[in-house]
């Protein structure tokens, strides 16, 4: 016996729900503004995320400081912001 696909309209419905999931799931993260951060928790913040993410830098090698200071500048500059997620309970820098 051939399985069949679920009717349109139930496959519609099942797609939005798992939409509204998602959205709600993005909606639960917390932006952190850096400013509201001390200096030296900032630091250790951005620190973390450098370290674990595997960006290419190019011909040249950064060291840990000039890249912590790269991501600084572009918190600053508003270009990305810190993003907290309670579901995870994890931290990570993303782009704007």
């Amino acid at each position: 016996m051939e399985h069949e696909p679920p009717p349109e309209s139930e496959r519609r419905e099942t797609e939005s729900r798992d939409s509204e999931s998602r959205d709600s799931e993005s909606r639960d993260s917390v932006v952190v503004p850096h400013g509201d951060l001390a200096a030296d928790l900032l630091r250790a913040v951005v620190e973390s995320f450098v370290l674990r993410e595997g960006t290419d830098y190019g011909e040249r090698e950064f060291s840990l400081q000039e890249k912590v200071a790269r991501v600084i500048a572009q918190l600053e500059r508003g270009e990305a912001q810190i993003v907290f997620d309670p579901e995870t309970d994890s931290v990570s820098i993303v782009r704007r």
